[in-house]
């Protein structure tokens, strides 16, 4: 076999058509995961996943998609479980070094630049691969007083969002995002308007179980309680 149809490029070899292969076959493995959202609101930022129950002897609270990584950002993925946790434990550790040298939260530009480097390096050396995820960040800038969301992909590319989609059917979410989107959106109503997003793809039955709400003001960021979750899907049914 040959070509970008084979699986013979190693990870450092470009294809013909100048695509680093593994890289694409990263953003399938992202594509097929569970669908994220972000939604940046004039007083803040929410983050929501869906959040899929393997089996009702599982316990669905010992592992979170959500994640806090300082008392002002927090971060969901789509994609392989594994490797966000992975990533979530070198954010933690980035912010912690960025504390003790300057005293301070790590704003969240700097994270992000500093977490897609991470990335970056995993598409550049031999005996790795490329994560197989794409992040979303939520963080709120004290200084400045004005919240901010970002996507890193497997790549190491970063970009900044009003509103976005990650994970299967992302294309859907994006289109309902465009028509729903509003420069002027609350909080409350970005948290609405993301549920509504991920209901565009969602399987089943929405409940406070499989999907998880994280949101990010002024007063930092927290993931939502699975009875908050309750009353939001209670307040759009």
């Amino acid at each position: 076999m040959s070509g970008e149809r084979g699986y013979g490029f190693s990870l450092t070899t470009f294809s013909p058509s100048g695509k680093l292969v593994q890289i694409e076959y990263a953003l399938a493995a992202v594509a097929a995961g569970a669908p994220s959202v972000g939604i940046k609101a004039t007083n803040g930022v929410v983050l929501a996943t869906e959040k899929k129950q393997k089996s009702i002897l599982y316990d669905e609270h010992s592992i979170h998609k959500i994640e806090m990584i300082t008392k002002n950002i927090g971060m969901v993925y789509s994609g392989m479980g594994p490797d966000f946790r992975v990533l979530t434990l070198a954010a933690r550790k980035l912010a912690q070094q960025y504390y003790l040298a300057y005293h301070e939260q790590i704003p969240t530009v700097q994270l992000v630049q500093r977490v897609a480097h991470v990335m970056q390096e995993y598409t550049q050396q031999g005996g790795v691969r490329p994560f197989g995820v794409s992040l979303l960040l939520a963080g709120w800038d004290e200084d400045e007083k004005r919240p901010y969301l970002y996507q890193c992909d497997p790549s190491g590319a970063y970009f900044a969002w009003k509103a976005t989609a990650m994970g299967r059917n992302f294309v859907n979410g994006k289109t309902f995002l465009e028509k729903r989107y509003s420069e002027t959106l609350e909080m409350e109503d970005a948290v609405h308007t993301a549920i509504l997003t991920l209901k565009e793809s969602f399987e089943g039955q929405m409940t406070e179980d499989n999907i998880e709400i994280g949101i990010c003001n002024e007063a930092g960021f927290k993931r939502l309680t699975p009875a908050e979750v309750k009353d939001y899907l209670a307040a759009i049914a």
